[in-house]
Parts: C-alpha cells; sequence; structure tokens
C-alpha cells in the first residue's frame, strides 16, 4: 500500500506505513488532514509539510526507508520517556493518555525544566523526590511527613476563605520546595487538549519536577477548583514516591479500591483523626465538611467510606445524588478572556516564570529567547514588564 503525494500534477508514492508512523507518533495525527489522506490514499505536498511542521518532523523522512523512519521514532520516543513513563496512572478510571495527545507539552516542560537548571545555579536537589519509598509506614504518617515537608499543615487550609485561596497555598508551597506547577490555559499551551481526558502528569527532574494540571471538564460531575486541590494532592503523593506519568483518576467512584497514593492524598486534606470526630454521615455533613477540608463533598463522601464511617451503598448512593445536583446547576456564560501575561504565568506556574526572569535581568537570557521558549512567543520583549508585574 502506498500514499500518493501530489506535487503538481505528479504523483509520488510514498510508504503507507512511514507515513503512519511518523504521524502517529506525533500530535499531527490528530489532525482531519491525516485522517483524509488515509481515507483517501492521497495528500497534497503542500498539506504534507504542513502536517510534518505539526508534528515537528523532518518532511523528507517521509521519503525515507522504514527502517531508518523506525529508528528516528524510536530515538524520539526514549528521549521523550526520560521525563515521563508511557504507562497512564489510573485510579478507578478507565481513561488511558495516549503519550501523543501530551506529547508537545512533556516536551516543552522538559525544556523549561532544563533550560532553569542551566541559568539558575542556585538549584537544589529536590527533598521531595522520593520522600516516600516505604511501603509498609502507615498512611496517616505518610500524610503527615509530606505536608511537613512541604511546609503545609490542615489549620493553614482550612483557614482560606475560599477553595482558590486553598489551591494558590498549596501551589506556592510545593513551588517553594522546588516542585514546579503549571496549570492548563487554553490557546497558550503548544497543544491542545480539548479531545483528551486526563487530569494531569508527574515530570522528573531531579531538581525540579513539574505536576501539569489539566483543565476542563473531566466527567465526573464535581466542582472544578475541589477537584483541582485533591488532583493536586494526589499528584503531589506520585512525586514523593517517584511516580512520573500521566494520571486518570475518578472522583466520583465507590466501586474500585482507589489504593495507598488515594489514601495518603486523603489523609492529606481530610485528616483521620478530624473525619473521625465530624463523622459526616448524611450529604448536608459531606457538604460541610467540604468547605472545612477544602474539597468536594464527592472527595469527603470516598473519604468517609474509605475510614468505615459509611458504607459502600450509603457512599454510592450519595455520590449519584451529587452527580445529580451538579448536573442541574447553571451552566456559567463565557468567561472573561484570561490576559496574556497572567496566562504565561499560569501556564509556566509561578516559580519558573521568577527564576527565568532572574536570568533574563542578569543577562544569561536574552529577551528574544525569553519570549519564545518561555512565553512561545504570546508575549513580545515590550511586554515582558506586565510579566513581571504578573508574579509580584
Amino acid at each position: 500500500m502506498a500514499i500518493e503525494v501530489l506535487i503538481g500534477r505528479d504523483a509520488v508514492p510514498i510508504d503507507d506505513t512511514v507515513f503512519t508512523t511518523l504521524l502517529d507518533s506525533s500530535v499531527a495525527g490528530t489532525y482531519k488532514g491525516y485522517e483524509r489522506a488515509l481515507e483517501s490514499g492521497r495528500i497534497k505536498y503542500a498539506e504534507l509539510v504542513e502536517l510534518a511542521r505539526k508534528g515537528e518532523i523532518p518532511h523528507s523522512l517521509f521519503f525515507a526507508p522504514l527502517s531508518l523512519v523506525q529508528r528516528q521514532v524510536k530515538t524520539k520516543t526514549e528521549k521523550l520517556l526520560a521525563g515521563v513513563s508511557r504507562d497512564t496512572f489510573s485510579i478507578g478510571s478507565r481513561s488511558k493518555v495516549d503519550l501523543r495527545d501530551v506529547e508537545l507539552i512533556v516536551k516543552d516542560l522538559i525544556r523549561k525544566q532544563q533550560l532553569v537548571r542551566k541559568h539558575d545555579p542556585s538549584l537544589q536537589r529536590n527533598s521531595i523526590i522520593g520522600l516516600l519509598r516505604d511501603d509498609t509506614s502507615a498512611v496517616e504518617a505518610d500524610a503527615a511527613r509530606l505536608m511537613s515537608a512541604i511546609g503545609l499543615s490542615n489549620e493553614q487550609l482550612r483557614s482560606c476563605r475560599t477553595k482558590t485561596k486553598a489551591l494558590d497555598l498549596i501551589i506556592d508551597r510545593l513551588e517553594a520546595n522546588q516542585v514546579l506547577v503549571s496549570r492548563s490555559v487554553q490557546h497558550y499551551m503548544p497543544q491542545r487538549l480539548t479531545h483528551v481526558e486526563f487530569s494531569g502528569m508527574t515530570i522528573r527532574d531531579n531538581k525540579v519536577p513539574y505536576i501539569f494540571l489539566a483543565g476542563g471538564d473531566h466527567g465526573d460531575d464535581q466542582e472544578p477548583v475541589g477537584r483541582t486541590i485533591f488532583t493536586l494532592a494526589l499528584m503531589t503523593v506520585l512525586v514523593a514516591r517517584r511516580i512520573f506519568a500521566p494520571m486518570t483518576w475518578d472522583g466520583g467512584s465507590a466501586e474500585t479500591d482507589p489504593g495507598r497514593e488515594y489514601d495518603i492524598a486523603g489523609a492529606m486534606l481530610m485528616p483521620t483523626n478530624r473525619m473521625k470526630e465530624l463523622r459526616p454521615a448524611s450529604i448536608d455533613d459531606m457538604k460541610a465538611a467540604s468547605d472545612e477540608f477544602k474539597v468536594t463533598a464527592s472527595a469527603v463522601t470516598v473519604r468517609a467510606m474509605r475510614l468505615g464511617i459509611i458504607n459502600r451503598e450509603t457512599a454510592s448512593n450519595h455520590l449519584d445524588h451529587l452527580r445529580g445536583e451538579f448536573r442541574s446547576l447553571p451552566k456559567g456564560g463565557p468567561r472573561s478572556p484570561i490576559h496574556p501575561e497572567n496566562a504565561v504565568r499560569k501556564y509556566n506556574g509561578r516559580e519558573l516564570t521568577v527564576r527565568m526572569l532572574h536570568a533574563l535581568d542578569d543577562g544569561s537570557i536574552s529577551p528574544g529567547e525569553f519570549c519564545r521558549s518561555i512565553c512561545l512567543n504570546n508575549l513580545k520583549p515590550s511586554r515582558i514588564d506586565d510579566l513581571k508585574r504578573a508574579v509580584e
């Protein structure tokens, strides 16, 4: 079989296995031009070049022997997987993440890790990675140890006026310990995530590991900020347990055993002693506790079930009720547009942005390179001062 590449009036055949091998290993495989070419068996040369550009593939490789292409793809994948595992870490979820769905974001965050390591000699070896290696210790002990290591207390979280303030506090404490946190911002990342269902990912580095928080609807009908807080706690546990992978989890399921990592995250945010004092049983109890712990009512329900405060049937009924309530809420209107400097700060994370601004001020990186590598050309050099104000 062959794909015909149309160059003027001529048709040049290329091996369809070469075509699919190259595009299936990149984000370009998600574009309609790829699907049309497979269906019709032909593609215009200009369209092929554009797909190659989107996938960061030298277009000459489409005319190379299959053996060479396979070696090139293998080398590229091995380099990419140096920072993140191919396997998805799933908790109570059937969703899997294809590496190409997040490939450009992975590459961008790894490149940013390398840049900050190059330009900031003050970075120390990270103390959070591998902190929780022992599977024999009590879950509550691991949770307390991790909270202490990042300098965060339950009292601090409970004193936050809103869940958004609590999320910001957790991020601040992680970044103070050189765990970088990136958040999804549509149109300001190198890749679209509209067709991907996943919670986020952890990316390896012995000084500045990255946590990426995916945005959008996760399909389990929970209010977004409380869910994000639990997601962030869970991914912090993954970093502490040396697990670096894309992650999916279903926060509204009572049917599966979510495992040790989930229980540690639960104990971090909803301490066992306090849960047993509250003994939440009714829907209203779950909602009141969720306001105190800054998580979702569904998270409190699953935690109460895991601690034996309520049984599985009650938990399942509560979760069904909470899902129904969430679905019935009026959907918000169009969101206010985010300012470019705030979007760049959110996607990079404040800590990475601040450290690279220091490198810019020291002259070790040029304004043009800063705007290209750190801002992905979403800011021009004339807007760098706006970014500085955004991170103050």
